[in-house]
């Protein structure tokens, strides 16, 4: 997204206008990673795309009325063969929003891979951007602004890249950088978390000293994690600063008697007990994890459950929508 950002400002910058094609919501298809974009340049040219393209011909044929400013909402059916072809799990539609670019605040705030999120009405148009620096743009009224305000934190507090639909006509994308998961004290394990934020297309990277993880935790967005794998109680310093600062997952490694001392610890630096409910400790979900593999599998399930508001039970047993 940092590049569909720095490109759509570059074209924005050259006095080019610039269309957008956003998902609106999805029948089939199977997993389809929510904030994914087109954007077409008034001479053709094109960065990112929506369902691996098997939308592009309808979106193409909208992107002129778009470019003049008038935006549409278009449904792309798409057939099992075009969407195996084109590496999707079966055949499905989508809505698809074609508007003008007009809220330029969205692609400097996605170029500095800052969090953003953008809420548009489906009929008119109208939209505004949420940032940590304030709101920009307007829905047309005081209500309809407040519900989509809203809902964009909501998303945007989840830590990670989500869309909804408010009201059945206002979309809201959430765009949120790619995680970084940090873990301090190094090992096998610590390994075993590199290798599965990799295969998420997280990043990862491991620090040793107090004043290293502290500078981390202190810069953390809400997508990021902590795991402390160190039960070195000049450690608790990490997770102090970690809960001021009030962003993103922190898991800490460690038997409950271990959790148990450093939450007495944490109590006695002063540290509200409200607070020290955020650290996930013992961190993981209950897999019956034993190798560090698949412990570090286990850490990884509880940060997409936690950020997901879920419960991290089987699917069969739950009636929560799958995706």
């Amino acid at each position: 997204m940092r590049e569909l950002g720095r490109t759509v400002v570059e074209w924005l910058d050259g006095g080019h206008r610039v269309a957008v094609a956003r998902v609106v919501d999805v029948r089939g298809f199977g997993a389809v990673p929510a904030g994914e974009m087109l954007a077409v340049r008034d001479d053709g040219a094109r960065v990112g795309g929506v369902l691996r393209g098997v939308a592009d011909p309808v979106v193409d044929g909208v992107v002129p009325a778009a470019l003049s400013g008038s935006s549409s909402v278009v449904r792309a059916p798409v057939s099992e063969s075009d969407a195996v072809a084109a590496g999707l799990a079966c055949a499905g539609s989508a809505r698809v929003l074609v508007h003008a670019v007009s809220d330029r605040a969205v692609w400097e705030a996605l170029a500095a891979g800052s969090p953003v999120a953008l809420a548009t009405d489906l009929d008119s148009g109208s939209w505004l951007a949420v940032e940590e620096s304030g709101v920009t743009g307007s829905l047309g009224a005081a209500d309809r602004d407040a519900s989509a305000i809203d809902e964009a934190s909501r998303l945007l507090a989840a830590g990670a890249s989500s869309r909804s639909v408010v009201n059945d006509n206002v979309l809201v994308d959430a765009w949120v950088p790619t995680p970084t998961v940090v873990t301090v004290g190094g090992g096998l394990l610590a390994s075993a978390l590199a290798a599965q934020a990799s295969l998420l297309g997280w990043s990862a990277r491991d620090v040793s000293s107090v004043e290293d993880a502290v500078a981390a935790v202190s810069a953390f967005w809400a997508a990021d994690v902590l795991v402390l794998l160190d039960h070195d109680p000049a450690m608790d310093e990490v997770l102090r600063v970690g809960l001021a600062h009030g962003r993103g997952f922190l898991g800490a490694l460690g038997s409950r008697r271990t959790q148990a001392t450093r939450r007495q610890r944490l109590l006695a630096a002063g540290v509200p007990s409200e607070q020290l409910d955020r650290i996930h400790g013992p961190v993981g979900l209950d897999l019956g994890a034993r190798s560090p593999a698949e412990t570090a599998v286990s850490i990884v399930a509880e940060v997409l459950a936690t950020r997901s508001g879920r419960a991290g039970a089987a699917l069969r047993s739950s009636d929560a929508a799958i995706h």
